[in-house]
């Protein structure tokens, strides 16, 4: 079993990417080989990406939106108040955190960006659940702000709006970005689309719990926070496509695959075949680390995470720990950018039981 220890790394705060580069593209990209034994590193450009993919192979991206969950606000008392939202649960319905001076009780009314009122409701630990007057997404849209994670040292900006969102969001909901899918835009999607790679979506709104540390040794004991996600009819084809020609199929994002993999592990658990999926939507507080097995992804895009994080230890899992100490090693050495701003890398499986070969 491993601990929270082996997930640790030293990582130059410099290395922390604050902005987003102007173009999307313009990223690094680390491919890391971990069939061998060094693993054999290359340095790239994200616009090499459909050189590193295959005809059949199958993107799979997480199409949710980032609303601007943040808003600020005062108690009837005038004490200062800040609400990030983590979960719309209907149109006027939301589970959120409340940072206060003390924890508002459940009837509690607050008056949010001097604009509107919020009634709390009932607690569901570790949130609030908060009534809105009127439609919960076109208040945030008008008066929220956007929710950047707490490594970046500015207030979001006209450019953030831009930048932190994907070019293929579409359903809002998420709290945090799918950060890998921040590297593609619509040029380099024709040139896939040119080469033969295939793409389907699916949804997974991504909550705040994903910047929660995690707080104990033995990392066996950590609660992942839960997540809802959905898997399409054509995403479900798709798969199963890729597998009868031969693709490989690829998770842009931790996200991605973290939906993909539970919806595998569903899919067998109610008697369906290894490595397919079936249709529908659910919660997932999958918590995936090194020894797991995986059942349906093959490669992963994914930026670099933080020390000790959950998804620092689901790459691990992914490609090797071993691997992952050297690419990230490398990527230090070489100055990549760090964190949801930053680069990518592109990863390959290697099964808990294939052992690398040793490199020529």
């Amino acid at each position: 079993m491993y601990t929270l220890s082996d997930f640790d790394f030293d990582l130059p705060p410099e290395l922390i990417a604050q902005t987003a580069l102007t173009e999307r593209t313009a990223s690094r990209l680390l491919e890391v080989d971990g069939s061998v034994t060094p693993p054999h590193l290359y340095d790239r450009r994200f616009a090499d990406l459909p050189s590193l993919l295959a005809p059949g192979d199958l993107l799979v991206f997480n199409d949710t939106r980032v609303i601007k969950a943040r808003l600020f606000g005062q108690k009837a008392s005038g004490g200062k108040i800040e609400v990030l939202v983590e979960r719309v649960i209907d149109n006027r319905t939301v589970l959120a955190q409340i940072r206060a001076s003390k924890s508002p009780a459940p009837g509690t009314v607050l008056h949010l960006a001097d604009a509107f009122d919020v009634t709390v409701g009932e607690r569901v630990e570790p949130f609030y659940t908060l009534h809105f007057p009127d439609d919960c997404y076109t208040l945030l849209e008008t008066y929220g702000r956007l929710p950047l994670p707490p490594y970046i040292a500015h207030d979001a900006d006209a450019a953030d709006e831009t930048r932190y969102q994907t070019v293929y969001a579409r359903n809002p909901g998420a709290v945090a970005a799918p950060t890998a899918g921040l590297h593609f835009d619509d040029t380099l999607f024709a040139r896939l689309d040119a080469l033969g790679v295939h793409r389907a979506t699916l949804t997974l709104h991504v909550g705040a719990g994903t910047f929660q540390p995690v707080r104990v040794e033995n990392i066996g004991e950590h609660k992942m926070h839960s997540e809802w996600y959905e898997i399409t009819p054509s995403l479900v084809d798709a798969v199963a496509a890729t597998r009868a020609r031969g693709g490989r199929v690829v998770a842009v994002g931790t996200t991605s695959m973290r939906a993909l993999e539970s919806a595998a592990q569903a899919t067998l658990a109610a008697g369906g075949t290894p490595g397919t999926l079936r249709a529908g939507s659910a919660e997932t507080d999958i918590f995936i680390t090194p020894g797991y097995r995986f059942q349906l992804v093959d490669r992963l895009i994914t930026n670099f995470h933080l020390p000790k994080s959950t998804l620092l230890m689901l790459v691990s899992a992914f490609s090797g720990m071993a691997t992952i100490r050297a690419a990230y090693q490398h990527a230090i050495e070489q100055r990549y950018r760090f964190f949801s701003y930053g680069d990518a890398m592109i990863l390959s499986r290697v099964a808990p039981h294939d052992a690398p070969k040793a490199a020529a």
